[in-house]
């Protein structure tokens, strides 16, 4: 089995057919399946929370069989995960994603399992000690897109969770938990 780093590729990155994409509409399906679960674990495993359509992405090529996706393709991908809620164009022109290996109401349950599993119910932290500080490391939250982060923590803020102070700075923004 081809790895990528640590990360096992599974059969079918080294069938260059995959790198097309399929005109029968039924193998397409597959196709486009199995492309939308390499995306998720790859970025899960390896902590990617952006791609950019038109920039190097390890997944896009294989070297070893001398392939790599199209622009059609690539976007085609996207675009899937896209439709099941599992990424978000960033921009209007489709060029950048944002890949969400977890929905964000789920990364806000995660929040809310880490602040009760750490007794931080009626704590104060900052945006960044969450992301990289001591408490979060070796948590799926230990370098979290900051995007993501404050999307889900708005969320708990609407519910109720916890409240969202500004500092002097965006790098000094703070939340109180009340869980």
């Amino acid at each position: 089995m081809q790895k990528l780093g640590e990360f096992k590729l599974p059969n079918f990155f080294n069938y260059p057919p995959y790198f097309t994409l399929q005109p029968v509409r039924e193998t397409r399906e597959k196709q486009i399946q199995l492309w939308k679960e390499l995306i998720i674990d790859f970025c899960r495993t390896q902590k990617v929370f952006v791609i950019g359509l038109e920039e190097d992405f390890p997944l896009f090529g294989n070297p070893a069989i001398e392939r790599s996706l199209s622009h059609e393709a690539r976007e085609a991908f996207l675009s899937a995960l896209f439709s099941d809620g599992r990424a978000e164009w960033m921009d209007k022109g489709h060029r950048k994603c944002l890949i969400l290996w977890h929905r964000i109401q789920d990364w806000a349950d995660l929040i809310v399992n880490f602040v009760k599993e750490y007794g931080l119910e009626d704590s104060v932290m900052t945006v960044e000690e969450i992301r990289s500080g001591t408490e979060s490391r070796g948590t799926e939250l230990h370098g979290m897109d900051r995007t993501v982060l404050m999307r889900a923590l708005k969320l708990l803020e609407h519910k109720g969770k916890l409240a969202i102070f500004k500092g002097t700075s965006a790098d000094d923004e703070g939340v109180k938990f009340s869980l």
